[in-house]
């Protein structure tokens, strides 16, 4: 696009440059000898113009910028101008500026020179305040070539709209040239008005204004806007070149439209530009955004020729189509071609190490990347080391990579909350999330609240919930359809249902996001009628339901115990949308046979399922035997269990549980001391309350807290007036073997009810109350909470490990089935 700068081409410059006896012969003969003086070829039997062809390496235009000054070149305006290209062209703009600066009387093209050289090694400011020297300092008159290097260093409109006005000004606005610089730079800032005007009134199109009217529509998402540029174009009889092609196969599958996406790979075909480098990567990334494969594979194969981002398109791929271990190998493939791999390449190794789920080659991978120096250089490299980290579950490898990055972007700090948030550390993504809003210069962007928002729900930060919500109003972006349906799971799960409800009416409900988000909130309040009211709704409007709908769905109906309806959903699942179940599915299913008591059924159809059950089949019905007390099935079912995860010491507390149940303590020992052999621990209990805007966490037997004997003494008078109103401890839920006068003790010490007394004790009388309980809340508790809404005329809302509860007048909303 800079027809100023030219290009060199990379020869060794000891070929060309004169050796030491050839420059004492020269330095003589030009005493005795006539000279030849042309500018633009050889002086004193020097041929500059090779030299210059043949500079590749900045030591050596160093050599050859000597040569010219012992040439007495130095005052030339045009040797000058080549060494300002050179230098630019090799990176170092230091030089370029000071050769620039000894230069006494520029012409314009020693300016142009100069503002491509910032241009060329990314100084868009200086690039600028050039352009504007050049203009208010000399007397010389920009020509065409001046304006379109500064059009792209614009990096504010403003600066855009000086530059025009001058364009206009000087008369270069129906230059072909300079108009398609412009068009560049309105579709940029997204001025689309300016650039379509501007196209629209020239007189005279060539094809890089075509090209720079569709890109620049492309790579703003205006995807039906390019379509009609390139029917306008193709009706005017303008043929399509590979410039074309490859800034309207992306939107293609933006448009989900696999139908001119081919057909634009027949149009190439017929030109014959199937072979051309970046048609070929393009229609490679195309087709793998449709998750068409062969397709990609058959392009790739047939190229002539591959660069780095033939093999970058198809490694990737492979990647993001799930399929890491063929990306895997095509890595391998890569390197014994003897192409080195830059950044994007690792980016995907990445993302392949990732999900292979490889700890050691994700060792390697930072390894190389940490040695290459990547880190230092981009900061997406270190972006793609944490999150391949942060998928591995190696949070404390993550964190060390994020504090080593020199240069922290949004992108750093959501993957790092994301990170966190994902492995279930919703209190250190928080603690992320408030240190990245201390750093001004990084503004949380819609990314930022989507890894955000599902931390909150975990811990039930409603206050700080809500807050993102304001902020996300003031940014336009709550009715995104992911920010939107993230805040309403974040009511959902946060007790808020109302306004779950409210903003899932407000969102735009195109797609099953939304609606599977508010299924999954109704389910999980033990609404499932309601759930099942929506899910016919979704079918209505012609929604397409998902696995995660399905998943939803059985989840509710499983929590209200609504068995036909559940299997009802089942068979529309793999009848109606041919969706193939998947263990989550399974799992679903037994869950909801099991609490319903239909144990035998469960079992029979574990036997049934065409897939070996996991650990969460088989966990679903050991939970449900416990409900129950069926130690038999219990037993089989952690038999099996214990094989495919032998170390998930929740199923060893089950069982233990189940034991206990009946009063078979030896089991019991015989359980815990497996456990203990095995080195398990059991995760301990916890409430937490968010109260004067502080999230207080309470461990089932704390003595810790500022106001323990406060809360111990609300607990006495609360046990009194419960046992008043008929209140009678369930000692089958404590699970040791002890008196009974430390049984109630013990029960009187969970979490839930320390969480709640503080709650009473620290909010103004008959406020909600809402508590969060990392496990399943204990059937005693369970009982005691309901006469405490009933004394203190509070509604008390608990979410546990499984569902919602909300107490009120001595009642649940789950009528005591959980």
């Amino acid at each position: 696009m800079f027809r100023s700068v030219p290009t060199y081409r990379s020869r060794h410059i000891s070929k060309s440059l004169p050796s030491l006896q050839a420059r004492r012969t020269l330095f003589s003969a030009s005493v005795n000898s006539p000279q030849h003086t042309s500018d633009g070829g050889a002086s004193q039997g020097i041929d500059f113009s090779h030299l210059f062809k043949s500079c590749n390496r900045l030591q050596v235009a160093k050599l050859l910028h000597a040569l010219v000054v012992v040439s007495g070149k130095a005052q030339s305006i045009f040797f000058s101008g080549k060494l300002v290209n050179v230098y630019a062209y090799l990176g170092d703009v230091s030089f370029a500026r000071r050769t620039f600066d000894h230069i006494p009387n520029k012409d314009v093209y020693t300016w142009n020179s100069m503002v491509s050289a910032y241009v060329r090694t990314g100084h868009f400011r200086e690039a600028v305040d050039c352009f504007y020297r050049f203009f208010l300092t000399s007397d010389l008159r920009p020509d065409f070539y001046t304006f379109a290097p500064v059009l792209k260093a614009c990096k504010n409109p403003l600066d855009g709209m000086r530059i025009h006005c001058l364009v206009q000004k000087l008369g270069f606005e129906w230059d072909v040239f300079v108009t398609a610089s412009l068009v560049h730079m309105y579709t940029r800032f997204r001025a689309f008005s300016n650039a379509r005007k501007l196209f629209d009134d020239m007189p005279v199109r060539d094809m890089g204004c075509w090209n720079a009217m569709i890109s620049g529509y492309c790579q703003n998402g205006n995807a039906a806007e390019a379509l009609d540029v390139l029917t306008e174009m193709r009706l005017e009889g303008v043929i399509m070149d590979p410039v074309t092609i490859v800034s309207i196969l992306p939107i293609c599958a933006q448009l989900d439209d696999i139908l001119n996406g081919m057909l634009i790979h027949v149009y190439a075909i017929k030109r014959g530009l199937e072979f051309d480098l970046f048609v070929s990567n393009a229609l490679i990334n195309m087709y793998a955004k449709f998750g068409k494969l062969a397709n990609a594979q058959k392009v790739f194969c047939n190229m002539v020729v591959r660069d780095v981002v033939s093999w970058n398109s198809i490694i990737a791929a492979y990647e993001q189509n799930d399929d890491p271990d063929r990306a895997l190998a095509l890595f391998y493939n890569m390197q014994l071609t003897g192409i080195s791999p830059d950044h994007l390449t690792l980016i995907s190794l990445s993302s392949i190490v990732a999900q292979l789920g490889d700890s050691r080659s994700a060792k390697s991978v930072h390894g190389f990347v940490t040695r290459r120096g990547f880190i230092q250089k981009d900061v997406i490299s270190g972006n793609s080391v944490v999150d391949m980290y942060g998928k591995l579950g190696d949070m404390n490898s993550a964190r060390a990579v994020f504090e080593a990055l020199p240069v922290k972007d949004v992108v750093s700090w959501n993957t790092l909350i994301t990170g966190y948030a994902q492995n279930g550390l919703a209190s250190e993504a928080i603690e992320a999330f408030d240190m990245m809003q201390e750093y001004k210069e990084v503004a949380p962007n819609q990314a930022t609240w989507v890894s955000i928002l599902p931390a909150y729900s975990s811990v039930g930060a409603l206050r700080q919930g809500m807050r993102v919500h304001g902020l996300s109003i003031k940014t336009s972006l709550y009715l995104n359809i992911f920010v939107g349906t993230c805040l309403i799971d974040m009511y959902g799960k946060c007790g808020q249902l109302d306004d779950a409800m409210s903003l899932f009416y407000e969102v735009p409900k195109a797609t099953s996001v939304p609606w599977n988000a508010i299924i999954s909130c109704l389910g999980i309040h033990g609404l499932a009628e309601k759930a099942l009211k929506l899910f016919r709704e979704m079918r209505e409007e012609g929604v397409k339901p998902d696995h995660i709908t399905f998943v939803s769905l059985l989840s509710a109906c499983s929590h209200s115990g609504l068995v036909e309806e559940g299997q009802w959903c089942f068979n529309v699942m793999k009848e109606e949308y041919r969706i193939e179940p998947i263990l989550k599915h399974y799992g679903c299913m037994v869950d909801m046979f099991g609490r319903a008591g239909h144990l035998e059924m469960a079992y029979n159809f574990i036997k049934s399922m065409p897939v070996k059950p996991d650990a969460s089949v088989w966990g679903a019905l050991l939970g449900a035997c416990r409900i129950h007390g069926n130690v038999d099935l219990g037993a089989i079912a952690s038999e099996r269990l214990f094989e495919v995860d032998s170390e998930n010491v929740g199923y060893y507390v089950l069982l233990s549980n189940i034991y206990a149940n009946v009063g078979k303590w030896e089991g019991v020992d015989k359980v815990r001391t497996h456990a203990r052999d095995m080195g398990l621990r059991k995760t301990p209990g916890w409430s937490s309350i968010e109260a004067n805007n502080k999230v207080d966490v309470f461990y089932t037997g704390n003595q810790s807290h500022p106001k323990c004997e406060e809360i111990y003494k609300e607990l006495r008078s609360l046990n009194a007036k419960m046992k008043s109103l008929g209140y009678v401890p369930d000692y089958s839920f404590v699970l040791q073997d002890v008196e009974d006068d430390e049984k109630e003790h013990i029960l009187m010490s969970h979490s839930e009810r320390l969480v709640i007394a503080f709650g009473i004790i620290s909010t103004p009388p008959k406020t909600p109350i809402r508590i969060f309980k990392n496990l399943r809340v204990c059937g005693d508790c369970h009982n005691a909470t309901k006469y405490i809404s009933k004394i203190t005329e509070r509604e008390i809302i608990v979410r546990d490990s499984n569902r919602f509860h909300h107490f009120k007048d001595g009642i649940c909303s789950c009528g005591d089935y959980w």
